[in-house]
């Protein structure tokens, strides 16, 4: 049984940068010049802000990643080998061409960084490994953690809903 639930997201590199007029969730500069964390639940997204985006791009190594169907299969596959290893639980994971989200539930209370590090460096050899050396994932991630049953069924459902969707897992006990 779990101890905690974290719903863990992450873009794939450069496909969604700061600042982007869909919107996006992370941290700013506010009109005081002070940092406004736009990433708690129940909280607004940031807004577009088309300097951040240029700023953001001209820092990029290399190419934006989109995720190709046998890609996201790979990502997938990977995320359950890791959550078993791990001793995790993953409840569902989607992965499409420029995000991923997993619930996962977790022993204890580790730090939410470890978990989404862990999904994302596996994932990162694994696709190294079969279609060559690249930056694969931005440099962190959005990680909620779950407060009791009601969130996780709805981070579930959120998840199981996405659009887009290239490759998909829901254990037995979420289906």
């Amino acid at each position: 049984m779990a101890d905690r639930w974290w719903l863990l997201t992450s873009t794939t590199y450069g496909s969604w940068l700061p600042g982007d007029s869909r919107s996006f969730v992370g941290t700013v500069r506010g009109l005081d010049g002070e940092s406004v964390a736009k990433n708690i639940p129940e909280t607004p997204y940031a807004l577009p802000n088309s300097r951040m985006v240029r700023n953001a791009a001209e820092r990029m190594v290399g190419e934006a990643v989109l995720l190709t169907r046998t890609q996201a299969v790979a990502v997938l596959e990977q995320f359950e080998e890791t959550s078993a290893y791990r001793s995790w639980q993953l409840a569902v994971a989607a992965v499409m061409a420029n995000h991923f989200h997993a619930v996962v539930g977790v022993g204890g209370d580790p730090e939410s960084e470890t978990l989404l590090r862990d999904l994302k460096s596996y994932a990162s050899r694994r696709l190294n490994r079969e279609f060559g050396r690249r930056e694969w994932w931005t440099k962190s991630g959005s990680k909620r953690k779950l407060p009791d049953e009601p969130a996780v069924i709805a981070a579930v459902r959120y998840v199981r809903e996405q659009k887009g969707v290239l490759a998909s897992f829901t254990s037995e006990r979420w289906a």
